[in-house]
């Protein structure tokens, strides 16, 4: 027993390793969840309406985006393949391949901007909630070009395990964010007042912002001699349809995934705009935890990749089980405070809010974190080994049990629930805090099976001389 913490501390696939490449990404993200709960806090001072407006039109317009974001994101384990086979010629290629798609995604995505009026219109929220939601919307999606090529481009750096430079890009960027919220909203440094229009700026140009530094460091000139930054620009047909094949699935299920929470939101705020706007408080808050979860998924997303690059599926499996032992440790410490000390989390809201306004939502708020803290073990669990299969390239088995999860345990439920039988909110809860628990249950069992272990995404690496090489595996459930 002396000996035991020691060696799983020290070496490939321990706690140092796992924690030295997480650490920079849980800050990473920790930063844009810290950056989402102010400007949710600042938009509860500005006024009530936007706060309840905020959630269902941001979860919306990235719901449209994540079958992209899924995609684009997916970059990063091609990369770590590409990184662990030690060919770093292809690495630089693999990136390019995601940012070409970006683009086009992007272009897309601005079809939807005169859908906003009929969206919100349908799903029937207050008049002046559904103002607010079309403007906040229609910005939003303007801004999806910049908010795909930042995964894009900075998979070159976590996928080479460079997690540090990623924090630091994103660090930067959620400042810039949060500087442009505050002058945005309430009309500060002489900027004119935008209220919720000034919210949504404030996050595309801070986007922007992110791009142009990633892409300036991609760039850099030992970029382009050791990983051909630059000379690999060029649409390479045959990696493009490997990116797609393999991240498709990925896209899917975030978009399955996010989707699912969406149409729950948008149910929840038939239920009231005090309803709606507690529901978006508990999940704001949930973001402090779940966003550095997403960090150590990339992680272990990263790691795992590398790792079976190198024909080393054993060191990828102890990379696993390590992040599984450290995301237990901080979910359980997060779930603790949000039972125990829920007034942390909801005092910044209620600062600047007009009297009497926020105390309705604070009382439905307390009791949505304890259902947030009965999940959060779980959703831990669910992200780590949901991203280990996937950076194997099992994505087509993540995408059919979040559809069919979501369907049947969060979205018909709560749908039917609510429009028929008259549903209250703790209930709708019930289903949602179902649905991640069974998700932990299933991938749990996924990586146990191990079937990860033999897949790859990476094309063989044929040599002269050698007359065969091992196909990638197909993905099958």
């Amino acid at each position: 027993m002396e000996d035991e913490v020691p060696s799983r501390w020290e070496g490939p696939g321990g706690y140092k390793e796992v924690f030295k490449l997480a650490l920079p990404m849980i800050l990473s993200f920790g930063s844009w969840s810290l950056m989402h709960f102010i400007d949710r806090v600042f938009l509860a001072w500005y006024d009530s309406d936007t706060l309840a407006a905020a959630l269902p039109a941001g979860i919306l317009s990235f719901t449209l985006g994540t079958f992209f974001l899924g995609m684009a994101g997916y970059v990063n384990t091609f990369v770590a393949q590409y990184s662990g086979a030690n060919r770093p010629e292809r690495v630089g290629a693999s990136v390019w391949q995601g940012i070409h798609f970006s683009v086009f995604a992007g272009v897309l995505l601005l079809f939807t901007i005169p859908l906003a009026p009929w969206i919100f219109e349908a799903v029937g929220h207050e008049p002046v909630v559904q103002a607010y939601e079309v403007t906040y919307f229609r910005i939003l999606m303007a801004g999806w070009i910049p908010g795909l090529l930042v995964p894009a481009i900075s998979s070159f750096f976590s996928g080479r395990g460079d997690t540090k430079t990623v924090m630091w890009v994103n660090i930067v960027a959620a400042g810039v964010n949060v500087v442009l919220d505050y002058a945005f909203i309430f009309g500060r440094y002489g900027i004119p007042e935008m209220g919720i229009e000034g919210a949504a700026w404030a996050s595309v140009l801070a986007q922007v912002f992110g791009t142009l530094l990633f892409a300036v460091l991609f760039l850099r000139k030992p970029h382009r001699d050791a990983y051909c930054t630059l000379s690999a620009w060029r649409l390479d047909w045959p990696l493009l349809r490997r990116m797609i094949r393999f991240g498709a699935p990925n896209g899917i299920q975030f978009f399955v995934e996010l989707g699912g929470f969406t149409l729950f939101v948008l149910v929840v705020g038939r239920l009231g705009t005090v309803e709606l706007a507690a529901t978006n408080v508990a999940f704001n808050i949930n973001t402090l935890a779940f966003l550095p979860m997403v960090g150590l998924g990339v992680a272990v997303s990263t790691l795992v990749g590398q790792y079976l690059g190198k024909d080393d599926p054993a060191t990828a499996e102890r990379s696993t089980w390590s992040a599984v032992h450290l995301s237990l440790v901080y979910m359980g410490l997060i779930a603790a405070s949000y039972v125990l000390t829920p007034w942390l989390y909801l005092a910044p809201y209620e600062v600047n809010a007009a009297p009497g306004t926020f105390e309705p939502i604070r009382a439905y708020s307390v009791v949505l974190l304890r259902f947030v803290a009965a999940y959060s073990l779980l959703d831990g669990l669910y992200i780590v080994f949901s991203a280990a299969v996937k950076g194997a390239g099992d994505t087509r088995f993540v995408m059919w049990v979040t559809l069919i999860v979501s369907a049947s345990v969060m979205v018909v439920p709560v749908w039917v629930g609510v429009t028929v039988f008259g549903m209250g909110l703790y209930t709708a809860w019930c289903f949602a805090t179902a649905y991640l628990i069974i998700l932990a249950i299933c991938f749990y069992y996924r990586f146990k099976g191990g079937k990860w272990k033999s897949m790859r995404v990476i094309e063989p690496d044929v040599h002269p001389g050698l007359e065969t090489m091992r196909e990638p595996d197909a993905q099958t459930i």
